[in-house]
């Protein structure tokens, strides 16, 4: 579907100017929510066994299995312009949140992608409730996502950095219409209700992105191809972070239960190119534990 006619159109509609669309969709993005006893034809399992192709040894991190988050069936997620999923076949997410978040290294989550039309089976393994969950089908529908610093008003400004307050001032003068394109955007794919299990897509999280920026500095650094004064480095890594938000994107976030913490995630980013590319091998995971 055609999403991005559908908001122009909308907008247009209410008087809004073409260009000034063009400015805010720049910043809009769309996730798919997956969550439970939504009806409707399921799109994604959590839990229970997956299903790999026939042959295929269940993904490890080279000493253990990983456990079994999700899947989903590509073919029947809605599509979303711009987020370049497979068009069929089906996507498998493993995860071993706490080795993931301990030490950072990427062996403990994998992406594995089933094309279309591939034997497969039932994959035999532990059933073990640490890789093995509860099993249950999800349902599918769309939300609106921006940058954490979009629309921020003068209250939420003071949260934002100097970097992003300025973003966020920029866009306030170069949308006049800020308001009425955020509630039509939120109209179209209402913001969450309820519980989600997962979202497809949207924004990576910026702490990890900033993660990726403070990376790519310090390796340019190190390599002499620039030099960042103490006193700058903070600003060069808000610019270069806010340069890399536009290559990364989110493939997958989810909760995922642990007693011991308050709050435990898990998610998967990926290049824009290496994603439409197919390159799904090239997806990184990261995971985070609050205690």
């Amino acid at each position: 579907m055609d999403h991005e006619g559908q908001f122009r159109r909308a907008a247009l509609a209410l008087g809004i100017p073409d260009d000034e669309v063009s400015r805010f969709i720049q910043h809009l993005r769309l996730s798919i929510r997956l969550s439970g006893g939504s009806g409707g034809v399921p799109v994604g399992q959590f839990g229970g066994l997956p299903r790999l192709p026939v042959g295929m040894d269940w993904p490890s991190d080279g000493v253990s299995p990983l456990p079994f988050i999700f899947s989903v069936d590509c073919a029947a997620l809605p599509r979303v312009d711009g987020f370049g999923l497979p068009a069929d076949g089906s996507l498998l997410f493993f995860l071993d949140h706490e080795q993931a978040a301990a030490t950072g290294e990427r062996r403990y989550g994998r992406v594995v992608y089933v094309p279309a039309g591939t034997d497969t089976e039932v994959a035999t393994g532990s059933t073990d409730d640490a890789f093995v969950g509860e099993q249950y089908d999800v349902g599918a529908t769309l939300r609106a996502e921006f940058p954490d610093w979009f629309g921020a008003d003068d209250e939420d400004e003071d949260d934002l950095s100097p970097f992003q307050q300025q973003l966020a001032r920029d866009i306030e003068r170069d949308l006049p219409h800020l308001d009425e394109l955020c509630a039509l955007a939120n109209d179209l794919w209402p913001p969450d209700n309820g519980y989600a299990s997962a979202y497809i897509g949207g924004y990576a999280d910026e702490e990890v992105v900033k993660s990726f920026a403070e990376q790519t500095l310090a390796w340019r650094e190190k390599t002499g191809e620039i030099v960042i004064p103490v006193a700058k480095w903070y600003s060069h890594v808000e610019e270069e972070t806010h340069r890399l938000t536009s290559e990364w994107v989110s493939l997958a976030r989810f909760p995922v239960d642990n007693e011991f913490y308050y709050r435990s995630d898990g998610s998967f980013v990926i290049r824009h190119d290496d994603l439409a590319a197919g390159r799904l091998d090239e997806a990184l995971s990261v995971a985070e534990l609050i205690p």
